[in-house]
């Protein structure tokens, strides 16, 4: 079952430009920040920032347990780019993505 956004990570050109941005203009709370990535508290969620050229729109949504959602997703043909896999900080993914090619990522945190 589908819980809420977990994070959105948009394209960025320049991390530096919109790092700035994001916390000196929008005035989030910056969460984390590496030379790849970004992250900003925004309520009860985050927003990520990743630069291009390999970036692309990616929404996060958080899922009771992401194999089982996995196997009713792919009972109604939804088109997954990646199986459920645990990842190195700490969730367990699933990669879809939409009719239109916008990426979702489902995740779920070990109790």
């Amino acid at each position: 079952m589908i819980e809420r956004v977990q994070n959105i990570t948009f394209p960025v050109k320049d991390l530096k430009r919109a790092v700035n941005f994001y916390e000196n203009v929008l005035g989030l709370k910056k969460r984390d920040e590496w030379s790849t990535y970004a992250t900003f508290n925004i309520g009860d969620m985050m927003i990520g920032l990743d630069p291009l050229p390999k970036a692309e729109l990616q929404v996060y949504i958080t899922v009771t347990n992401v194999d089982e959602e996995y196997k009713v997703l792919k009972e109604k043909e939804v088109q997954f780019v990646t199986e459920p896999k645990d990842q190195r900080w700490g969730g367990r993914t699933a990669v879809f993505k939409d009719p239109d090619g916008n990426k979702f990522i489902l995740v779920s945190f070990k109790k």
